[in-house]
């Protein structure tokens, strides 16, 4: 294939590389030209266009994508028509996508012209999610290219949907003490809609005491009426011979896994009670969150049935979103309060629109000092290891106002889009903290004892709870985030806080009661007046 400029005069047949419009009319990109696209080109004054011309031996990118397509054997899946280029591939059913990697891997090294992109292995998708695509890049692609790929996919499966099947589901759950029945009750709904995508159904739930004994009479009596048994336990499997595991075995069936290197999820059990799978679900089932139980389960609906040796690949990928309700595997356990870091960030940027214009409330004095410097100044005698205080808006009378204290200056030059990008030019340079403190600069009424009866708080937490500042119940600022946390606040977009996140995550919050102070902010010139301060510049 030539592809350049062509001129007019000889551009019939040629396929245009760039949309042009002449006469009011518009010829697209990937057009090939007649005579009388031509006549319009030559009488709009164009000498030449940009275009490609097959040669010998070229197939057009349609015709190419469509030999790629057929030549693939394909289950659970529907192939759309060829455009510019492009076939998709989208499930027809629920279940488990599977790829052949290193056939993919082959066609794709065979001409860059020519690619075949997929989901990754073993992906979850539902009915109508595009599977897979097949693209050709240029307009056409050589005919030794296209005859290579079809060689290679011919007689193989590339790549397919492996259907859910539904199953009947007995779920037993152990007792102690410490496990309210509340906690048992959301693990079953929870559970109902994992179940959802393959249209399985619970069946008959067993509530027994936490012994060998009474879950091994449990999932005799489930084996025989249910296809699948999950086994929620109030303590999770510490040893090949605990509860559950030593269960199975006593109810006559097999363990094939007991623990896998996948993180949330590293405690999951596997058996058999003949032809019926057992799961010994790890705790961190009780979540909604990704975690190794979903990645068993799935195999299981769609007919597999791994080992330890299947369950020992996993480590690769196996790192997954932490379970902030436990102990952090990648931390060092605190064994003393005081080892738990806490850093400010001292919010200073935003543009005081509520203000209007005239004056900036961060400026205003109370007493003899602008608001920002004593809101840094209240933090900075406080017990946290770091102060950072972020800017944005009216930088340099900010950083004027408070030279000279032991603060970290950070400049969010992307202040007007919103807080979460103050928040988040504050994390970035406290990352490394245990606990990250989102402090309001325009709150006068915040001080340094209230900031400490949060950060004691926090500490003596063991650094995984949020820790927020809260008026008569009402919660308010500020608040103190885990870092098992931080993924998520990095991920905020536009003018919002981290209330959301709190609101959504499963990390236990406790509230400091601190007064009025937690709602006293100071947007406006009355406000700042109301509150004891004198409007500054």
């Amino acid at each position: 294939m030539k592809f350049g400029p062509v001129a007019v005069g000889e551009a019939e047949g040629s396929i245009l590389a760039h949309a042009v419009t002449v006469g009011g009319k518009k010829l697209p990109k990937g057009r090939r030209l007649t005579a009388e696209d031509v006549a319009a080109l030559r009488s709009s004054g164009m000498e030449t266009v940009v275009a490609a011309r097959l040669e010998r031996g070229d197939i057009a990118e349609d015709e190419a994508a469509q030999r790629v397509a057929d030549a693939l054997q394909l289950d659970g899946i529907k192939v759309s028509p060829p455009g510019t280029g492009r076939v998709n591939f989208h499930a027809l059913d629920a279940g488990l996508f599977r790829v052949d990697r290193s056939l993919i891997d082959a066609v794709n090294a065979i001409d860059p012209a020519l690619t075949i992109a997929t989901l990754e292995e073993r992906a979850p998708v539902h009915a109508g999610d595009m599977v897979a695509t097949v693209k050709i890049i240029p307009f056409a692609v050589s005919s030794r290219s296209v005859d290579a790929a079809v060689a290679l996919l011919t007689g193989g499966k590339a790549f397919r949907v492996a259907p859910y099947q539904s199953r009947k589901v007995g779920l037993v759950a152990t007792k102690l003490p410490h496990l309210k029945p509340s906690v048992m009750d959301k693990t079953r709904t929870l559970l109902e809609k994992r179940l959802l995508p393959s249209q399985s159904r619970l069946g008959e739930e067993v509530r027994v005491d936490h012994s060998a004994e009474a879950v091994a009479a449990a999932l005799r009596k489930l084996a025989d009426t249910h296809e699948m048994v999950v086994v929620f336990g109030a303590s999770a499997m510490t040893d090949p011979d605990d509860v559950i595991p030593a269960a199975i075995r006593l109810g006559g069936g097999t363990v094939t896994i007991t623990g896998m290197p996948v993180d949330p999820g590293n405690l999951l059990v596997l058996g058999w009670m003949g032809d019926t799978p057992v799961i010994g679900a790890p705790g961190c089932a009780r979540s909604p969150k990704e975690n190794a139980f979903d990645w068993i389960l799935a195999r299981l609906l769609t007919g597999e049935k791994p080992d330890q040796s299947d369950a020992a690949k996993l480590g690769v990928g196996g790192l997954l979103m932490e379970i902030p309700l436990r102990p952090q595997p990648r931390e060092t356990v605190r064994s003393r309060k005081e080892e738990i870091s806490v850093g400010i960030a001292l919010l200073a940027a935003g543009k005081a629109s509520r203000m209007g214009g005239a004056h900036h409330k961060l400026l205003a004095r109370f007493g003899t000092q602008p608001l920002v410097r004593l809101s840094a100044e209240t933090a900075r005698a406080s017990t946290a290891d770091r102060v950072v205080v972020v800017t944005g808006h009216r930088r340099d009378e900010i950083e004027k106002a408070i030279a000279g204290l032991d603060v970290q200056l950070e400049h969010n030059a992307q202040f007007a889009s919103g807080m979460a990008s103050s928040i988040q030019t504050g994390l970035a340079a406290l990352q490394n903290m245990d606990g990250f403190c989102i402090m309001l600069a325009d709150m006068p009424g915040v001080t340094t004892k209230d900031i400490d009866m949060l950060i004691t708080a926090f500490r003596a937490a063991g650094g995984r709870s949020v820790v927020r500042a809260v008026s008569s119940g009402k919660r308010g600022n500020p608040v103190i985030v885990p870092k098992s946390l931080y993924g998520a606040i990095r991920r905020l977009e536009g003018d919002i806080g981290a209330r959301h996140i709190l609101e959504k995550s499963e990390v236990d919050v406790i509230d400091v009661e601190i007064g009025e102070a937690a709602h006293l902010d100071v947007d406006t010139p009355a406000a700042i007046l109301a509150a004891g301060g004198q409007l500054g510049d």
